[in-house]
């Protein structure tokens, strides 16, 4: 057995020798990591790896990308692959082809290897290690086939340094137990959907009630005392021995979006879970209560009202919002009477701000940050806020052939004015995250020989602090009279959300940041362009933050949403990392003593 200590301490040679086979033919990879050493952890040397990937010449990159077989191809047919690639491709089963999928990956192998001169790679075991479909494959190949050809080799290199991460959990047989947990729970309740095909889980019906159910069982299983409350959040307890102790809280939201992803705000109430089932298992409780809830409701979908399971937990949940209907008519408050909740006890879901030590909440990125900078983890520095918009524009409709240019009071054209403006003004703040989109765009009633005589148009502007949203708010709303004037179109501008950004607490920060370090990962800030329920909790408490990896390109919200079970454990051993060296803010003298003692 290859252990970690063995590789710090052997000479150079033998390094490359023990690492022989984690890059397909380039030896040249481990024999540069060599001079990094010490490694703290298999994390840290992951990253020496990565390293020198991405310090390589083109060339070396090109090369190592060529040194790659083609699945199922002319190589595998003739048994000329290297043994770590036969067990692969075995494991997914691309020797077991049938006739019309093998034809299928020779059509692709050609196309790909047309459109981008090198062999189309991809990490055939899967985020879960457990072996991508056949279907699956094809369906990726297929897909990657429209990327970009820069997009397209750096895509290769993520494949290729993931096959190299699970080569080396073999060789120092490593093996993520709560990654993989997290990944298994995920697959299961992410089967459990509305629709027929994707996932959707939506507020109150049958499926969300069924998923509160299993992770409440789950939580239980883990060593924690669960309860579902009146709005549905799934609440489990990880009591400490001190009856007095206050309570740190931590989790995400089980909703999701229409035809959403597996990972999107349940990677949080399942890391949660697993971390406190290695606790459990090991005997280990902590000097504060530990709280994990999985928010009922976040996204919005079925009653057009976000963040109704953390109002509630933070005392600001709105009883009027027990009259809003969904698409068929039913009222919320029926929904919530006939899943057997008592609405009037909403109210008592509140927490006591003062028992409060704060809210750490783990979240996939979805976004391509991290993935862009081979960072399988973040420290999140603030969420932005958000104002959004509805903008009508009234011009002229008029013929199309006989109304002369100049005297065209085209509606459409004045929010093509608006669309790019908007870009360009927010592509020049990157310091503040700063994001705007138009992401409605119509014209009503619009006909091929008709000049547009009315557009509407969507604004959505986002950043990391409230000042520099706010000054391209001013500038849009600016430039969006300027350009009616100029056109002579009346317009009517309606605001639609107004949520301010919640920066993370600093203390919290730092502790999380020295706990990802603690793994030999450089603790990268970045900000989140997403809402979640730390908004909320924000209010109320400090709060924190740690993004987890997200593949695809960062794709979320969409069935293609994927993580890695190597990811999901480091976030998961950071966590538990997070709480074991854990210190409150204000500690109270009972607090400091008990820290003195773990």
């Amino acid at each position: 057995m290859t252990s970690l200590k063995q590789l710090n301490n052997c000479d150079a040679d033998t390094f490359t020798e023990l690492l022989h086979g984690l890059y397909e033919h380039s030896p040249w990879i481990p024999q540069r990591a060599a001079a990094q050493r010490p490694f703290r952890t298999i994390d840290e040397l992951k990253l020496g790896l990565q390293k020198v990937v991405s310090r390589a010449t083109y060339d070396e990159q090109m090369s190592l990308i060529r040194a790659h077989p083609e699945l199922a191809g002319k190589a595998a047919v003739a048994g000329e692959l290297t043994p770590e690639s036969t067990g692969e491709q075995s494991k997914a089963g691309l020797n077991l082809c049938t006739p019309e999928e093998f034809a299928a990956l020779q059509e692709l192998n050609a196309a790909y290897n047309a459109r981008f001169g090198f062999p189309f790679i991809l990490a055939v075991k899967g985020g879960d290690g457990k072996g991508l479909s056949r279907q699956a494959i094809i369906a990726a190949f297929r897909r990657r086939l429209r990327n970009q050809v820069e997009d397209e080799q750096r895509e290769a290199l993520r494949q290729i340094h993931r096959i190299a991460e699970m080569r080396l959990n073999a060789v120092l047989q490593y093996v993520p137990h709560m990654g993989r947990d997290i990944m298994a729970w995920s697959e299961e309740i992410g089967a459990w959907s509305e629709d027929e095909q994707g996932l959707t889980c939506t507020y109150m019906t049958p499926t969300h009630r069924r998923t509160a159910v299993q992770l409440a069982q789950w939580m239980r299983e883990a060593g924690m005392h669960a309860h579902i409350d009146a709005v549905g959040n799934v609440v489990g307890r990880y009591l400490s021995t001190d009856p007095q102790a206050r309570t740190l809280l931590t989790g995400s939201h089980y909703d999701t979006v229409r035809n959403g992803g597996k990972y999107d705000g349940r990677q949080g109430i399942l890391t949660a879970i697993a971390v406190v089932k290695h606790l459990h298992e090991h005997g280990e409780t902590l000097p504060f209560h530990l709280e994990v809830i999985g928010f009922a409701e976040e996204e919005g979908v079925r009653f057009k009202s976000t963040f109704l399971g953390s109002s509630a937990v933070i005392g600001q949940f709105d009883p009027k919002l027990l009259d809003l209907r969904d698409r068929d008519g039913i009222a919320l408050r029926d929904v919530l009477t006939e899943a057997g909740q008592d609405v009037n006890s909403i109210a008592a879901i509140a927490r006591d701000p003062a028992e409060l030590l704060g809210f750490v909440e783990v979240h996939i990125e979805q976004g391509p940050v991290l993935l862009e900078r081979g960072l399988p983890v973040g420290i999140v520095t603030s969420i932005a806020g958000s104002k959004r918009y509805l903008v009508n524009l009234k011009g002229v409709a008029s013929h199309a052939g006989t109304t002369p240019m100049p005297m065209r009071k085209d509606a459409a054209v004045a929010a093509a004015e608006i669309v790019l403006y908007v870009e360009q003004r927010c592509a020049r703040d990157q310091e503040s995250a700063l994001v705007g989109t138009v992401g409605q765009l119509q014209v009503p009633n619009g006909s091929t020989n008709v000049i547009p005589g009315a557009c509407t148009l969507s604004l959505d502007i986002r950043a990391a602090n409230n000042e520099a949203r706010d000054a391209a708010v001013a500038d849009i709303l600016a430039h969006i009279e300027k350009v009616c004037e100029s056109r002579h179109i009346t317009y009517e501008i309606e605001q639609t959300v107004a949520a301010d950004c919640a920066p993370c607490a600093p203390w919290l920060m730092e502790q999380l940041a020295a706990a990802t370090e603690r793994h030999g990962i450089p603790a990268f800030e970045l900000a989140s362009g997403a809402g979640h329920d730390a908004m909320l909790m924000a209010r109320v408490t400090d709060v924190a933050m740690l993004f987890t990896r997200c593949g695809n390109g960062g794709i979320s919200h969409n069935p293609l949403e994927t993580m890695t079970d190597d990811d999901a454990d480091l976030s998961a051993r950071i966590l538990l990392s997070f709480l074991r060296q854990f210190r409150a803010h204000n500690s109270t003298p009972a607090e400091k003593e008990a820290v003195s003692e773990t």
